[in-house]
């Protein structure tokens, strides 16, 4: 079985938010068109698990989903060539996180939602994902 990893991926709260996960149940994650998130969504695992971030609206993780199905081909793209996964919500944030809040976190300065903040799926170190988690509980 392959080590657990953690993800964050982002979208526009008004074109698929933390609350349509929820409805759905389970949702695709496409229409990604950078080749680093990309690459990202085919290293992810079933069972890794995702910060859900709002991005453009809120700015903040809102949520954690589970990987439910890994390594499918995007729906939306004719030519065959970008990747998707399906995702599952775990568990929504009493208290989202904000980017202003990750950016005043020395601990967080060189995280993916730091460094490459265009990103739409970002890679989280272990020890990234804790003190994240543990902001959330306030």
């Amino acid at each position: 079985m392959a080590e657990q990893k953690f993800w964050l991926i982002k979208s526009e709260p008004f074109k698929y938010s933390w609350d349509d996960l929820v409805a759905e149940k389970e949702g695709t994650w496409d229409g990604v068109r950078n080749h680093l998130a990309k690459n990202n969504l085919k290293a992810m695992n079933v069972g890794d698990e995702c910060f859900f971030y709002h991005s453009r609206e809120g700015l903040e993780i809102v949520g954690i989903c589970t990987v439910s199905v890994a390594d499918i081909l995007d729906p939306t793209d004719e030519t065959g060539k970008w990747a998707a996964v399906k995702v599952k919500p775990k568990c929504k944030f009493d208290n989202p996180v904000s980017l202003k809040q990750i950016k005043a976190e020395p601990r967080l300065q060189d995280c993916d939602l730091v460094r490459l903040s265009r990103l739409s799926v970002a890679s989280i170190k272990p020890d990234e994902w804790k003190w994240i988690c543990e902001m959330a509980e306030g």
